[in-house]
C-alpha cells in the first residue's frame, strides 16, 4: 500500500499544512474546492503560455491558496520569480487581472522564491520535462537530475518516467533511485513531484521522489526562504 500513496497527500495534517488555508460551510465547500483547482491550472497554463521561446519555464513548485471574506490570496512558489513578475510587474499585473476575471473575486497575487531548487520535486520534473521537449536523451537528463539533488543535500531521490522513450515503438516504464527513500515513514520529508513533457512521440509521465530529512530530528532541508521571498502585492488598495 505504501507504494501507491502519494507522499505529500500522506503527510497532510499530521506533518505539512494544507494547500487551501480557509474555512467554508458544507454548502460553499465544494464550489471553493474547484476553484481552487482551476485557479492552480489556470495559473500553470497561463504562464507557460504567455512565455517566449527564448525564456525558460517559470519552474513554479506549488500554489497556495488562503482565502478571507473580502480577498483570495494566491501564493505562488517559484525559482524564477523574475518571469513570473516581469519588468516592473507587468506580467504579474495581467495574472492578477486575468484571475480577477476567471473568478469575479478581488485576488492578490504573491510570489516566495524557492532558494534550493535543485533538491524540489516538482521544479526536477518540470526541469526533465523541458530537457526531454528538447530531444534530450532521458537516460542522461535523470542521471544529471539526481547528481544535482544528491549534490544539493537530498537523503534520496527516485524518478520514473514512463511513455514512448526515445522514440521506441512501444511505450516502457524506466526506474532509477539513489538514496534512501521511506515510502511509510510519516516524520521523513518526502516530496513528491508530477508532470508531463509533450513530445513528437507522444506525452510522457515524469514523476520524482526525493527525501530532504526528518521532521522529528530537525534535519530537514527546507527549499523555500520566506523572508528571502519577493512579494507582489496587488495594484488594488485596501478598503478601510
Amino acid at each position: 500500500m505504501g507504494q501507491k500513496v502519494r507522499p505529500t497527500g500522506f503527510r497532510v495534517g499530521i506533518m505539512t499544512d494544507w494547500q487551501s488555508a480557509w474555512y467554508a460551510s458544507k454548502q460553499d465547500f465544494s464550489e471553493l474546492l474547484v476553484e481552487d483547482h482551476t485557479i492552480r491550472q489556470f495559473i500553470h497554463k497561463y504562464l507557460t503560455r504567455s512565455r517566449d521561446r527564448k525564456e525558460q519555464r517559470p519552474a513554479i513548485a506549488k500554489i497556495r491558496v488562503e482565502r478571507t471574506r473580502e480577498r483570495v490570496t494566491v501564493f505562488v512558489y517559484s525559482s524564477r520569480i523574475g518571469a513570473i513578475i516581469g519588468k516592473k510587474g507587468e506580467k504579474i499585473d495581467k495574472l492578477t487581472k486575468a484571475l480577477e476575471k476567471l473568478t469575479r473575486r478581488h485576488i492578490e497575487v504573491k510570489t516566495v522564491e524557492v532558494t534550493r531548487p535543485e533538491i524540489d520535486a516538482q521544479i526536477i520534473a518540470d526541469d526533465i520535462a523541458e530537457q526531454l521537449e528538447k530531444r534530450s536523451s532521458f537516460r542522461r537528463t535523470m542521471k544529471t537530475a539526481m547528481m544535482r539533488a544528491m549534490e544539493g543535500g537530498a537523503k534520496g531521490i527516485k524518478l520514473q518516467l514512463s511513455g514512448r522513450l526515445g522514440g521506441a515503438e512501444m511505450a516502457r516504464c524506466e526506474k532509477t533511485m539513489q538514496g534512501s527513500i521511506p515510502l511509510s515513514t510519516l516524520k521523513a520529508k518526502v516530496d513528491y513531484g508530477f508532470t508531463e513533457a509533450s513530445t513528437a512521440q507522444g506525452n510522457i509521465g515524469i514523476k520524482v521522489w526525493v527525501n530532504n530529512g526528518d521532521f522529528v530530528t530537525g534535519e530537514i532541508n527546507d527549499t523555500t526562504d520566506a523572508a528571502a521571498g519577493q512579494q507582489r502585492k496587488s495594484t488594488r488598495r485596501r478598503r478601510g
